[in-house]
């Protein structure tokens, strides 16, 4: 039996195609729905691009609370999913298929959301479903895990017996890399590279992936693997003991 890799992250609203190339060998993305609100995060807002590449920055207006957690941000204004869905729907009815996502996206639409999360996973749902990845969602804030930082992601790998954490570059900075190896938890670092991708094979990097969903229906998983990185991390002398 091959290492079980645990791949922990905040829900984002439309996440790019990195946040979907560390799900492409996994069944379970643990949405850590219990961490404080990041005003300024991708938690509610990101990026598409008309056809000419321009970016379009979608933001859905929340009811701001110091200190909020996730699960509690509430959606301010409801009229939001009118403005989001007129944005895609003009940025993208040319695109080759747009019509495969066209239904799926004007139901999440028509629904009424209160709170962000529940969008969020909507959101990463109907993603996973049109990319074919069987991939379970599990919320923290139903059971939330022992500690914060390394101490809850040590925590979330013990309770899903995995033996590899899978992060993004960024969470480099903060992992206490000795806590994890105390653990017996190996640090898997998955990067992505953009490929191009669409007509013009010009379409810019750091889109969400309905961008490219939108571009190459069918071919997106392939996509995304031919641009997806995996690699161990190997921590300096100096890491293990900051």
């Amino acid at each position: 039996m091959g290492d079980r890799a645990l791949v922990a992250h905040q829900p984002a609203y439309w996440p790019w195609c990195g946040y979907f190339t560390r799900l492409l060998d996994v069944d379970r993305l643990v949405l850590l729905d219990h961490v404080q609100f990041a005003e300024r995060g991708w938690q509610h807002r990101n990026t598409v691009a008309d056809r000419d590449g321009r970016p379009v920055r979608l933001t859905v207006p929340v009811r701001r609370a110091f200190g909020q957690r996730l699960t509690e941000v509430k959606i301010a204004d409801p009229d939001f999913r009118v403005r989001h869905w007129r944005t895609l729907s003009e940025t993208y009815r040319r695109a080759p298929h747009f019509g495969r996502l066209a239904d799926r996206l004007q139901e999440l639409y028509v629904r009424p959301w209160t709170h962000l999360v529940d969008l969020n996973e909507a959101v990463t749902r109907l993603i996973l479903s049109a990319l074919d990845l069987d991939v379970t969602l599990v919320r923290t804030s139903g059971a939330p895990p022992y500690g914060t930082k390394t101490a809850a992601l040590a925590d979330l790998c013990r309770r899903y017996q995995a033996d590899v954490l899978r992060v993004g570059t960024g969470a480099i900075t903060y992992l206490d890399t000795e806590l994890l190896g105390q653990a017996g938890i190996r640090i898997e670092v998955a990067t992505y590279d953009h490929v191009p991708y669409g007509r013009a094979r010009s379409r810019p990097a750091g889109l969400s992936v309905l961008d490219l969903l939108m571009h190459e229906g069918p071919r997106a998983r392939t996509v995304l693997m031919a641009g997806a990185r995996t690699a161990p991390f190997t921590p300096t002398p100096r890491e293990v003991h900051a």
